[in-house]
C-alpha cells in the first residue's frame, strides 16, 4: 500500500524511465489533479457510492438475517425445502440476458435503485453463514420468548439479531465491499453521468487518460501524461474508505466467519 501511494505521487516520466520506487527522486501530483479536475462530478460520484453502499448494505444485511432466521427456526414448516430453494441459485444462474430483461421490465434503469436492488437480493452463501451461526443459539431462548408472548419479529430483532452481531457484521462487510466496488450495474443499467458511482466514473476517466496517453505517445514532445501514477492514485482514492472500515469490523470478522461456517 505504501508503494501504491508513493507511485501515485511520482512523476510519470520517472516511472517510465526507472519504474516503481519507494523513494522517487521526482514528485508530482499530476495524477491527483487529473482525478479531481472534474471537481463536482467526482464528489457527486462519491456521494452516489456512499448512499448506495449504506442503503444497500443495511437492507441486504437485514433481509439476509431475516431469511436465515426463518430457515433456522424449528417452528417454520418446510424450512428444509426453503433451504434447498435458496441453494439452487448458488449452483445455477439464469444468465446475463434474463437478468437484464428483468431489471429493464421492472424499471431499474437510469435511477438510483438500479445500483441497489439488483445486488440487494442476498447472497445465499451469506445466508447459510448466518443460518449456521443462529443454529448455535440455544433453542430454549426461542421457546421461552414464545411462552412470554413474543412473536417471530420480536424474537428475531430482540434476541437472535443481537446475539448474531459477529456474523451480521461479517456479511455486512461482504455486502459493503460488493456495493463499494460495484461498477457492473452502472455499465448495464445506467447511462446518466450524474448517477455514475465512483468506481465506474474513475474507470471512464482512466479510459480517457489511456486514450490521451496513446495519442500523445506518437508525438515528438517529451511529455508523459499520467498513466501508471493515475492507476495508483485511483486505487488510493477508491480503497481508502473500505480500509478505514476494517478496524471497526475486524473484531467481529474472524469470530463470525468461523462460527458461521460450523454446524453441529
Amino acid at each position: 500500500m505504501l508503494l501504491i501511494f508513493m507511485v501515485s505521487i511520482t512523476d510519470e516520466a520517472e516511472i517510465v524511465k526507472n519504474g516503481y520506487s519507494f523513494i522517487p527522486s521526482s514528485f508530482s501530483l499530476e495524477a491527483y489533479k487529473t482525478l479531481f479536475q472534474s471537481g463536482k462530478q467526482l464528489l457527486n460520484s462519491y456521494g452516489i457510492t456512499i448512499f448506495v453502499t449504506v442503503v444497500g448494505t443495511v437492507s441486504a444485511t437485514v433481509i439476509t438475517g431475516m431469511a436465515a432466521f426463518a430457515i433456522s427456526n424449528p417452528s417454520v414448516k418446510k424450512r428444509n425445502n426453503l433451504s434447498m430453494y435458496f441453494f439452487i441459485p448458488m449452483v445455477f444462474s439464469g444468465g446475463m440476458v434474463p437478468w437484464y430483461m428483468i431489471n429493464n421490465a421492472i424499471g431499474l434503469t437510469d435511477n438510483i435503485w438500479a445500483l441497489i436492488i439488483p445486488t440487494l437480493i442476498f447472497n445465499p452463501f451469506n445466508m447459510y453463514l448466518v443460518r449456521n451461526f443462529m443454529m448455535q443459539i440455544p433453542i430454549s431462548l426461542l421457546e421461552s420468548a414464545k411462552l412470554d408472548g413474543a412473536n417471530d419479529l420480536i424474537i428475531a430483532f430482540r434476541i437472535y439479531f443481537p446475539l448474531s452481531v459477529p456474523i451480521l457484521a461479517t456479511i455486512a462487510l461482504f455486502y459493503s465491499i460488493a456495493y463499494w466496488n460495484d461498477w457492473w450495474n452502472a455499465i448495464m443499467l445506467v447511462s446518466d453521468i450524474d448517477l455514475y458511482p465512483v468506481q465506474y466514473f474513475l474507470l471512464k476517466l482512466k479510459e480517457n487518460s489511456t486514450m490521451l496517453n496513446r495519442m500523445q505517445s506518437t508525438s515528438s514532445d517529451n511529455v508523459f501524461p499520467p498513466k501508471e501514477s493515475l492507476q495508483m492514485a485511483t486505487a488510493v482514492v477508491t480503497i481508502g474508505p473500505i480500509v478505514l472500515a476494517y478496524p471497526f469490523l475486524q473484531r467481529f470478522f474472524v469470530k463470525g466467519l468461523v462460527m458461521g461456517a460450523i454446524k453441529e
